[in-house]
């Protein structure tokens, strides 16, 4: 069951920190889903990245600290779960796939950690 933690934290840890780039960078397409159909301002794009690398830092320690594990994949449950609400707030319903993976890989992350702490 470990092994599988660790596959799902280092899949999920690799996504985060490639999403926090492109925020960072503010890539186009980042911009236009994020920026544009959301409504999500450009000057909270450097908050966004930094939850999401925080995240992926807090589920890669959390492998060895299984508390921190338990609580940075609980965050970003709800951190996705927020993205999620947050398009479907604005009727943005065909970039709602945008956060779904994320978010099934953080539950992943977040249930299996419980399980194996």
């Amino acid at each position: 069951m470990f092994i599988a933690l660790v596959i799902a934290t280092v899949l999920l840890a690799a996504a985060l920190v490639s999403s926090a780039s492109m925020k960072v960078r503010k890539n186009q397409q980042a911009v236009a889903v994020i920026g544009d159909a959301v409504g999500v301002p450009l000057r909270f794009f450097p908050v966004l990245a930094f939850l999401e690398v925080a995240g992926a830092a807090g589920i890669l320690v959390g492998l060895w600290l299984e508390p921190l594990g338990v609580l940075a994949a609980a965050c970003l449950v709800a951190y996705f779960v927020g993205a999620a609400i947050g398009h479907l707030r604005v009727g943005d319903t065909e970039h709602l796939t945008m956060p779904l993976p994320p978010l099934v890989l953080s539950v992943i992350v977040l249930v299996v950690r419980l399980v194996t702490a």
